[in-house]
């Protein structure tokens, strides 16, 4: 078995019943999501970070399309197969599920994580899912941004070379 493959759901209900486990085993579920389109420092020590506030780290990779309509007709750089294989990789990193919405508010509500975190260039009321992971006595933050350290940033350096 190929143990970074075996961290991607391949169907939301197999992420419910991994996340389902893991609860009746007590840990604290930590959610995070993004587009990873350049896995860089800053996502890393992100992780991290994120990974240090709970038991299991959830990280939701957005769809190629849902890349493509949030950031623009040249995203993604790197298709979602290679994102979520570079993301499953990472050892901090416990599951990892693939989205098409551009929000992530089913999956958070279909995982109902005890923490849902964000870089730190979201503040707390612009997270989604925030309030629902709120109501159910969950926590939110926000978690450091390394300036200069963002996929957008890396793509103007390449275009102005």
């Amino acid at each position: 078995m190929n143990p970074i493959k075996n961290k991607i759901a391949n169907e939301m209900s197999d992420a419910q019943s991994t996340v389902n486990a893991w609860v009746s085993n007590n840990e604290k579920i930590v959610f995070t999501n993004g587009c990873f389109d350049l896995l860089h420092i800053g996502h890393i020590k992100y992780l991290q970070e994120a990974r240090s506030l709970g038991d299991r780290l959830v990280v939701a990779i957005n769809s190629d399309a849902s890349v493509k309509r949030l950031k623009g007709a040249s995203r993604p750089i790197k298709d979602e197969e290679n994102r979520l294989y570079c993301m499953a990789a990472l050892s901090m990193v416990d599951l990892v599920v693939l989205f098409e919405d551009d929000t992530p508010i089913d999956v958070i509500k279909s995982l109902n994580p005890n923490v849902l975190v964000k870089g730190g260039d979201w503040s707390i009321d612009q997270i989604v899912g925030s309030e629902y992971v709120l109501a159910r006595g969950g926590s939110v933050q926000s978690l450091k941004f390394i300036d200069g350290q963002s996929t957008t940033s890396f793509v103007q350096k390449l275009d102005n070379k």
